[in-house]
C-alpha cells in the first residue's frame, strides 16, 4: 500500500487493492466476482459504447473513533441505481446484490478507509453497463456491474469554505423529461463544456438554468442547490436534476432542527433574496457558495461577505458530517455500520 498523507488527500482517483464484479446473463445475476485489475475486458459491439447504457452511483465509507466502518444511506443509492436502470432499460441491481458487493469491495479495501479526523473519507463508485453487444438501437441482453474504491479528500479544494460559481447559459446539461433526474453518464458529458467553461472565467462550477426558458435555477454543475432565508431550506423542484440524496438528507435535517423546507421552482431572480446558498452533493456534502457570476450579463450575487460561511449551513453540514462519522447521534437511522 502507497504512503497516502490521508488529510490532503485531492478528490481524485487512488489505486487501490481490489474491485467486484458481477455479470447478468440469460436473464439472472451470477456470482459476485473479485479483481485486482483496473481494466475491463468490454465487447467493442457493447451498447455502453454505442448508444449510453449506463449508470451509476457515488457513496462513501466513514471511519469513526470506534475505529468502525460506517456507510450512510446505501438503501438510497441502491434505489437510485435501480431507478436509473429502469430509465436506460438496463437490467436493475437489486439491493441484497448491491450491499453485499459494497460490503465486500470496502472489506477487501478497508486499509484504505482514512483515519477519523482526517476530513477524508472512502469514495465508493459502483457502476452499471451494457455489456452485450448490439448494432441498431436496443437494449443489451447482458450488463456488468462493478464497484472501485479510493480514498478522498474534499471534492472542491476550498473544502468547507465559500466556492465561486458561474452561470451558464449557453448550454444545457439536460432537458426536462429526458435523463437529467437519473445518475447516468450521459448527463455528466453534456456538463463538461460548462464545467469547462465556468474554470477558464476563474469560476469552480458551472449553474445551469431551466433548459426550456433559463427563469429557474436547476443544478451547480455535479451538485444540487439550496438556499437559505427566513429561516427556510429552499431547494429547486424540477424535472431535470438529480434527486441528490445529500439533498434530501439536509432537508430532512433541516425540519428536524426546526427550519421550515421548501422544495419548489426557484426563480433565478430569487438569488438576491437568498442569506445563504449552497451546492450539496455525496462528493463535497455542502460547499458554501460565495459569489454567483452571471458570464452572460456580468451581474454578480455575493454571500459570506465575512469570508465564512453562513451559521445555518455550517449547522447542517457539521450535524450531517458528524453523523456520517458517528460522532453526532443518529436520531434517522440512516448509518449502516459495516460488520466484517
Amino acid at each position: 500500500m502507497q504512503d497516502l498523507n490521508w488529510s490532503k488527500l485531492p478528490f481524485a482517483y487512488v489505486k487501490t487493492n481490489y474491485n467486484v464484479r458481477c455479470t447478468f446473463k440469460d436473464g439472472k445475476w451470477g456470482e459476485i466476482e473479485v479483481s485486482d485489475s483496473e481494466y475491463l475486458n468490454i465487447h467493442m459491439a457493447a451498447t455502453v459504447l454505442h448508444y449510453g447504457q449506463e449508470a451509476f452511483e457515488g457513496m462513501k465509507a466513514y471511519r469513526g473513533t470506534d475505529n468502525k466502518i460506517r456507510l450512510f444511506r446505501w438503501d438510497e443509492n441502491a434505489a437510485r441505481l435501480q431507478n436509473s436502470a429502469k430509465g436506460i432499460f438496463m437490467a436493475p441491481v437489486d439491493k441484497e446484490l448491491f450491499f453485499n458487493m459494497v460490503k465486500k469491495v470496502v472489506e477487501l479495501n478497508q486499509d484504505f478507509v482514512p483515519p477519523h479526523g482526517t476530513g477524508a473519507s472512502l469514495y465508493i463508485r459502483p457502476f452499471l453497463f451494457g455489456s452485450g453487444p448490439k448494432v441498431g438501437v436496443q437494449p443489451a441482453d447482458e450488463y456488468t456491474f462493478v464497484i472501485f474504491v479510493t480514498p478522498v479528500g474534499p471534492y472542491f479544494k476550498e473544502g468547507f469554505n465559500p466556492v465561486k460559481i458561474a452561470v451558464v447559459r449557453d448550454s444545457d446539461r439536460a432537458a426536462p423529461l429526458g435523463t437529467g433526474t437519473l445518475k447516468v453518464g450521459g448527463n455528466y458529458a453534456a456538463s463538461l463544456y460548462g464545467v469547462d467553461k465556468a474554470h477558464k472565467a476563474g469560476y469552480g462550477a458551472p449553474m445551469y438554468l431551466d433548459a426550456k426558458e433559463k427563469k429557474y435555477i436547476d443544478e451547480i454543475g455535479a451538485a444540487n442547490f439550496f438556499g437559505i432565508k427566513d429561516n427556510t431550506y429552499v431547494t429547486p423542484k424540477s424535472t431535470s436534476i438529480l434527486p441528490s440524496i445529500t439533498n434530501k438528507s439536509l432537508e430532512e435535517l433541516a425540519a428536524f432542527l426546526g427550519y421550515k423546507t421548501e422544495r419548489r421552482p426557484v426563480a433565478f431572480d430569487e438569488l438576491s433574496s437568498f442569506e445563504e446558498v449552497g451546492a450539496c452533493g455525496t462528493a463535497a456534502i455542502i460547499s458554501p457558495i460565495g459569489e454567483i457570476k452571471d458570464l452572460d450579463t456580468g451581474e454578480t450575487y455575493t454571500y459570506c461577505k465575512d469570508g465564512k460561511p453562513g451559521p445555518i449551513s455550517t449547522k447542517l453540514y457539521n450535524t450531517l458530517v458528524g453523523i456520517q462519522f458517528g460522532d453526532i447521534e443518529d436520531p434517522f437511522d440512516w448509518v449502516t455500520i459495516l460488520e466484517f
